[in-house]
């Protein structure tokens, strides 16, 4: 299981990532110890949102697609 996956900042919640991962609790770890260096100055992180796909191909094409405006609207308005 691969799943696409929306952060949210608890110092920022303006704040959004999104990503695509096969272990969603690891991920999060990391990015909540500054393993990655775009959600380092806005730790902690939360997730605010996730879904599992069947394989890596579709979560990372659906992590692409949440990362375009068109993405970021659809999130925003349906899934926070």
């Amino acid at each position: 299981m691969h799943y696409a996956y929306i952060l949210r900042s608890v110092s920022a919640p303006e704040r959004l990532y999104y990503g695509s991962t096969s272990d969603l609790r690891e991920r999060l770890a990391t990015h909540n110890a500054g393993g990655n260096v775009s959600t380092k100055p806005f730790r902690p992180w939360e997730i605010a949102w996730y879904a599992g796909f069947p394989n890596k191909q579709t979560a990372t094409e659906f992590e692409n697609y949440l990362k375009t405006a068109s993405g970021k609207a659809f999130a925003r308005k349906r899934l926070l």
